[in-house]
């Protein structure tokens, strides 16, 4: 399996999480930790330094958005 598939793979995984919980994966939950999370925050850094692959782009601003939308909110505003 090529790097780009293992990419659209954990992907499509996080994505998937994500609609089906309506939220983010959890810093506090080891398992969501572990296969959603670090991959996520990782990708946001690549993103951020300017890093990732052009055809990786577009799908991951996508999922920006969709992370966005199930953003965590202060229960005090």
């Amino acid at each position: 399996m090529t790097q780009d598939e293992l990419w659209m793979n954990k992907y499509q995984e996080v994505v998937k999480f994500i609609e089906t919980n309506k939220r983010n994966p959890s810093k506090h939950s080891d398992e969501e930790r572990g296969r959603y999370l670090n991959w996520l925050k990782h990708t946001k850094k690549l993103y951020a330094a300017g890093k990732m692959k052009e055809d990786r782009v577009d799908a991951f601003k996508k999922l920006m958005e969709l992370s966005e939308q199930y953003r965590r909110k202060n229960q005090y505003e």
